[in-house]
C-alpha cells in the first residue's frame, strides 16, 4: 500500500514503496526491487530564503505574513499607493505567460499550503518523514543510457514494411509455459500482455526489461497506436502524461515533445467507456492548462470536473522548491474530467455507476530524482472507480499490474538497471 496517510484534503504517498514492490521473475526465482536511491531527496533543490525548515513552518510563516499584512493595511493611503505602483512596475517586467501564472499561483497558494500542512505533520508523526536535523546529500546515480533508444526503435519500426499476408494479432500473451525471456515478441505491432502471476523478462535489442504481472503494453508512437484500438477495449480510467513542449525540453533534448495541437490526434473517444474518468498531467504553463480545459477536453467530449495538485516534498517535509520561487514551483497540475457521450448511446446495458470525484485534492509525495517519473495514481483512484475498472495510461514510461500502458518509452523505467536483485 503506497498511501501513508489520507485526510479530507488529500493523500501522503510512499512512492518508493509502490515503485520498489518486489517483482519475482519465474521460472528462475529471482526477485527485483526498484533502487531506493532514486527517492533520496533530503534537501530542497533551492534553499528557502528564510529560516523555515519544513512545509509546516512554511505554512505557519505564511499565515503570520498574512496577519502582518492585514495589520499594516492601516497605513496611509500614500504608502499603499507607492507599494501598488512598485508592484505594478514589477509585474510589467514579466511576460504575459508569467503574469497569468502569477495570478493562478495566487489563487491556489492557500490550497497548497493548507493541504500540505496536515499531510506533512502526519508524515512526521508516523516517522515516514524525518526532520531531525540530519541532512544528507541526495544520491545521484549514474544515468542509464541503454534505455534511451526506445523512441528510436519506434521510429525504426514505423519505417518497416507491413506484412500484407497476415495481420498482427491484437494481443500477444506471455504465458506461464514460456520458460525463457520472450525475445521473439513483436512489441511494436501488438499489445503485449503478461498474463502470469509473476514478472517476466523481455529482451529488446540486447536490453532487459521487467514486465509486472497482469500488465499490458504497446511500445509505439502516435502514428502506430492502431494495435491499441484493435483490442476493442473500452477503458474506465485513462491517465495522460503528454510530453509537453517547453524550453527546457528543447535545450536538454530529453525526449520528443508533442505540440499541443497534435494531442487531438489521440483517439481518446475510441478508447473511453461511457463516463470514463480522464486524468491529464499538465505543466504549470497556463497556456497548456487553458488548452486542456478549453480546447482539448471539449474536442474529445470530455467535461472538466476539477483540478488536483501533486505537491513534491523532501524527506524532511520541505517543499522541493520554495513555494514562492520564481524559478520552479513544488507542485504540478492534474486536470480531471469525465467522458460524456451523447444520451443516445446510453441504454440499460451501457449504464454504469458514477463515482463522485472530490474537488481540489492534494497528492503529496517524495518525488523520484528521475526526470518525468510521475507517482502512480492507482491507489489514490481506487475509491473512485469500480473494483473491476479497466485502466489505461497514455505516454507511460513504466508499467503497472492490471493496467494497460502505451507510449514510445513505455518500458523506460522497467529497464533492469533501475532495479536491485534481491
Amino acid at each position: 500500500m503506497s498511501i501513508v496517510y489520507k485526510d479530507p484534503k488529500g493523500w501522503l504517498l510512499d512512492e518508493l514503496s509502490h515503485a520498489s514492490r518486489t517483482l519475482k521473475v519465474a521460472p528462475f526465482g529471482l526477485k527485483y526491487a526498484f533502487k531506493p536511491e532514486y527517492f533520496d531527496t533530503y534537501a530542497p533543490h533551492i534553499a528557502e530564503s528564510s529560516s523555515a525548515s519544513d512545509a509546516i513552518a512554511c505554512v505557519n510563516r505564511t499565515e503570520q505574513e498574512d496577519t502582518t499584512s492585514r495589520e499594516k493595511s492601516g497605513k496611509t493611503t500614500r504608502n499603499n499607493h507607492e507599494v501598488k505602483k512598485k508592484r505594478k512596475r514589477k509585474l510589467r517586467e514579466l511576460n504575459q505567460g508569467e503574469i497569468d501564472f502569477h495570478e493562478y499561483h495566487t489563487k491556489i497558494r492557500k490550497i497548497i499550503l493548507e493541504g500540505t500542512k496536515p499531510l506533512a505533520a502526519e508524515g512526521l508523526s508516523l516517522g515516514f518523514l524525518d526532520r531531525s536535523g540530519i541532512r544528507k546529500e541526495s544520491s545521484r546515480l549514474a544515468p542509464i543510457t541503454d534505455d534511451s533508444r526506445l523512441a528510436d526503435l519506434c521510429e525504426m519500426a514505423r519505417q518497416l514494411p507491413l506484412d500484407s499476408d497476415s495481420e498482427p494479432k491484437a494481443v500477444q500473451i506471455i504465458r506461464e509455459e514460456d520458460m525463457t525471456s520472450a525475445d521473439d515478441l513483436d512489441l511494436f505491432s501488438s499489445v503485449t500482455r503478461n498474463s502470469t502471476d509473476c514478472a517476466r523478462l523481455v529482451t529488446l535489442m540486447g536490453q532487459k526489461y521487467l514486465i509486472p504481472p497482469h500488465s499490458s503494453f504497446l511500445l509505439s508512437d502516435i502514428s502506430c497506436i492502431q494495435p491499441l484500438l484493435r483490442c476493442n477495449n473500452k477503458f474506465d480510467v485513462i491517465i495522460i502524461d503528454p510530453p509537453w513542449e517547453n524550453k527546457s525540453v528543447k535545450r536538454s533534448n530529453r525526449y520528443q515533445f508533442l505540440p499541443a495541437h497534435q494531442l487531438k490526434q489521440i483517439p481518446v473517444p475510441n478508447l473511453a467507456a461511457p463516463e470514463c474518468l480522464i486524468v491529464t498531467w499538465v505543466t504549470n504553463r497556463q497556456k497548456h492548462l487553458r488548452f486542456v480545459k478549453d480546447e482539448l477536453y471539449p474536442f474529445w467530449s470530455i467535461e472538466a470536473v476539477t483540478d488536483w495538485w501533486w505537491v513534491k516534498i523532501t524527506k524532511a517535509g520541505e517543499f522541493v522548491f520554495p513555494l514562492e520561487s520564481s524559478h520552479k514551483k513544488p507542485y504540478e497540475n492534474l486536470v480531471l474530467g469525465r467522458y460524456r457521450k451523447s444520451k443516445e448511446y446510453f441504454t440499460s446495458e451501457t449504464e454504469t455507476t458514477i463515482y463522485p470525484i472530490p474537488d481540489q485534492k492534494i497528492i503529496c509525495s517524495i518525488p523520484s530524482t528521475l526526470h518525468s517519473h510521475k507517482p502512480s495514481l492507482s491507489e489514490v483512484l481506487k475509491e473512485y472507480i469500480s473494483p473491476d475498472a479497466r485502466c489505461l495510461e497514455l505516454f507511460a514510461r513504466n508499467l503497472q499490474p492490471g493496467w494497460t500502458s502505451w507510449g514510445n518509452e513505455v518500458l523506460k523505467f522497467q529497464h533492469i538497471s533501475y532495479f536491485n536483485t534481491i
